[in-house]
């Protein structure tokens, strides 16, 4: 194509040593930040290089775009000015942390794929307040659009699941149709597992110290015994070191659940992408425990397809089984009766809110409910055991840490109470749901929905018909 007439339209001069200074500065004042203590070294790394990348993206795209004849003037020499501009595109494509360039009136001119994944943006673009509804981060974007310094901001989201977010803003100046005019970078930065972390170490510090307390208190008091008038007695020095045993495991299965439950809630916010086989899952389940089922004579009955795909970590899932199995067996009596029944492919309503199980008197509450679309489809584990129920008053805090219904936690096998906290953890994680049915006198059905298996050949044929 003919290049057009340098006369034909006005001629922009972008020097590179201009360019290169007001990154050097940006650079320096985000270096004084870091010195400050106002941000920390990661940050400062990713905006730098995020500086560098914008304004090598810039100096290319002015020099190229407003000033055709420099392209022509260029020509023999194309090569550093294409590699600078697909390495800045290359670079800001690749980085993890979410990148956006607002221009004025508040519209997202620029976002790397980290960003377009986080806000859900796909392949359009719109203004920043349609796809993020954070007052205090578009007041921020506002205020760098006229040319002012703003401080980071966080927010926090507590649906789907909890998440906490760091929102860095700065002002950069950009010259429009000749006219200066401001725009806005604005990076995200996920600080969830941090804040998790820092409230887990408090979490653990103070569960734990609570529920140690007792069976600590025991040992110290049987050591004495032994140490005492019992130290000759074999008879009672057999009971209590039998005793003491006990106690121990129930130190180690506390500690193992609050172990368990601190990784869950750690990951918690990042759904999991992996698959698994509720079918084969429970098959697995039941095949471990089979002893326990035949030590207390419980009649097992499955009612499952030929396989359940969901969407999930298989690991987190058999915990989850596990859990409910276990809980199933601890409180029914022997010689009752334990069903596991699998659905492969479920509505929400559906999974969530079938007919009771347990007759007209049966309570039915929701642990969990997931956030999703009309027509989702889920896999289903229905656990129903044979014991003595629940009252309906206790049903909402089943989920809660260290929660016994009374007259269940008597004797040293007694579960931490955290078993059921961590099916719910997991199934939030899984964007699932969990729900619970119950009647005194008739048992208890423990039901856990998850998300089903995308078929892309029955997508596409629900998709056309």
């Amino acid at each position: 194509m003919k290049p057009e007439n340098p006369h034909d339209q006005p001629s922009i001069r972008i020097r590179r040593r201009d360019t290169a200074a007001v990154a050097g500065i940006g650079g320096f004042v985000l270096l004084l930040f870091w010195m400050f203590g106002e941000l920390g070294f990661l940050e400062t790394l990713v905006a730098t290089a995020t500086i560098a990348a914008l304004s090598i993206f810039y100096y290319l795209t002015v020099s190229t775009t407003l000033n055709p004849q420099l392209r022509v003037a260029q020509k023999a020499e194309p090569e550093p000015d294409e590699a600078g501009g697909v390495n800045a595109q290359l670079m800001l494509d690749s980085l993890p942390i979410p990148v956006l360039l607002i221009g004025s009136g508040g519209r997202i001119e620029l976002a790397n794929p980290a960003a377009r994944e986080f806000l859900g943006l796909g392949s359009a673009t719109g203004h920043l307040s349609a796809v993020l509804r954070q007052p205090q981060v578009l007041e921020a974007v506002s205020a760098a659009l006229r040319g002012q310094a703003v401080d980071p901001v966080e927010y926090s989201l507590m649906a789907p699941v909890e998440s906490h977010v760091r929102a860095h803003v700065a002002p950069l100046r950009q010259a429009l149709d000749g006219r200066p005019a401001w725009q806005a970078m604005l990076v995200l930065s996920d600080e969830t597992s941090i804040k998790r972390a820092d409230r887990m170490r408090a979490d653990f510090l103070a569960n734990a110290s609570h529920e140690l307390r007792t069976p600590l208190a025991s040992l110290a008091g049987f050591i004495e015994t032994l140490r005492g008038h019992a130290k000759d007695d074999p008879d009672a020095r057999d009971k209590f070191l039998s005793i003491m045993f006990d106690q121990t495991e129930r130190m180690q299965r506390l500690i193992n659940d609050l172990l368990s439950l601190s990784r869950v809630e750690m990951d918690e916010h990042v759904p999991p992408a992996g698959e698994a086989d509720l079918v084969s899952l429970v098959e697995d389940v039941t095949a471990f425990l089979r002893p326990q089922l035949q030590e207390k004579s419980i009649d097992l009955h499955l009612d499952m397809p030929e396989d359940a795909p969901a969407v999930g970590d298989r690991d987190q899932l058999t915990e989850v089984v596990m859990n409910l199995v276990e809980n199933a067996i601890k409180y029914s009596p022997a010689g009752s009766g334990l069903k596991i029944s699998v659905s492969e492919s479920l509505l929400r309503d559906e999974a969530e809110r079938p007919s009771l199980l347990l007759g007209a008197n049966a309570s039915r509450l929701t642990l969990a409910a997931p956030t999703s679309e009309p027509g989702h489809r889920y896999a289903c584990v229905r656990v129903q055991d044979g014991g003595p129920g629940i009252e309906r008053r206790n049903l909402p805090r089943l989920s809660e840490r260290f929660f016994r219904v009374d007259g269940q936690k008597s004797g040293p096998k007694e579960g931490t109470g955290l078993g059921l906290a961590i099916v719910k953890h997991i199934v939030n994680r899984h964007r699932g749901g969990f729900t619970v049915e119950s009647a005194p006198g008739e048992g208890s059905v423990f039901s856990v929905f998850l998300p089903a298996r995308v078929d892309e050949k029955n997508s596409a044929e629900e998709t056309t018909g």
